[in-house]
C-alpha cells in the first residue's frame, strides 16, 4: 500500500520556499555552496542552485557526496555499499556549506555526511536542508531548511521519486511490508 504525499507542484513549491529561506537566513549568496547527498540529494541541490540564481542573479557552487564508507553500519550491512562520486570542484575551507538530502530520518546519514566534508576541509558552517523531515532521530541533528516534516511509523518508508531518476517527480509513503 503507498499513498501519495507530495506531486511534482508541491515539490516545486517546497524547493522555491527553501530557496529563498537560504537567502535570508544567509543574508545572500556569499560564501555560500550546495552539497548534496548522493543521490536524491544531488538532484535537489541542483534545484536549489537554479532557483537561487533565479532570485539572486548568482549561480553558487554544487557539488556531490558519496558517503558509502563515512556510515557507521558498513560491518552489519547485509549488501556491500554502492560507491558513486564525490565531485566538489572546490575548496570548502571557509565556506558555509549546505548539505541536501531527499529525507532525514535517524540523523546517521547527516553525520556521515559531516564526517565526509570535514575531511575536505574546514567549513565555516554546515547547515543541512531536507525535501522530507519524517522524524525517529537517533542522533542530534535537525534540519535547517525543511520541505515537509512528515510523522510516520516505523513501519513505514518515505521514497522520493524524482525525473533525474526516471519517474515522475513525487514522495510516496509506503508501508513496509513484513518479512517473514
Amino acid at each position: 500500500m503507498s499513498k501519495e504525499l507530495m506531486n511534482k507542484k508541491d515539490i516545486d513549491r517546497a524547493l522555491t520556499r527553501m530557496a529563498h529561506e537560504i537567502i535570508e537566513k544567509n543574508k545572500g549568496t556569499g560564501n555560500l555552496c550546495l552539497v548534496g547527498i548522493q543521490r536524491g540529494g544531488v538532484y535537489l541541490a541542483k534545484r536549489l542552485a537554479s532557483n537561487i540564481k533565479q532570485t539572486e542573479k548568482k549561480d553558487i557552487p554544487v557539488g556531490s557526496l558519496d558517503i558509502a564508507f563515512y556510515r557507521d553500519d558498513l560491518n552489519i550491512r547485509k549488501e556491500q555499499p554502492v560507491v558513486r562520486r564525490t565531485e566538489i570542484s572546490f575548496e570548502v575551507t571557509n565556506l558555509k556549506i549546505i548539505l541536501v538530502d531527499d529525507v532525514l530520518f535517524t540523523g546517521r546519514s547527516i553525520r556521515a555526511a559531516m564526517d565526509a566534508v570535514m575531511d575536505l576541509g574546514r567549513p565555516s558552517a554546515i547547515q543541512l536542508s531536507v525535501l522530507i523531515d519524517r522524524g525517529h532521530r537517533e542522533l542530534p541533528i535537525k534540519a535547517d531548511y525543511v520541505g515537509k516534516n512528515i510523522p510516520t511509523a516505523l513501519t513505514e518508508t518515505v521514497e522520493v521519486q524524482l525525473e533525474e531518476e526516471g519517474f515522475e517527480d513525487r514522495v510516496i509513503l509506503k508501508k513496509i511490508e513484513d518479512e517473514k
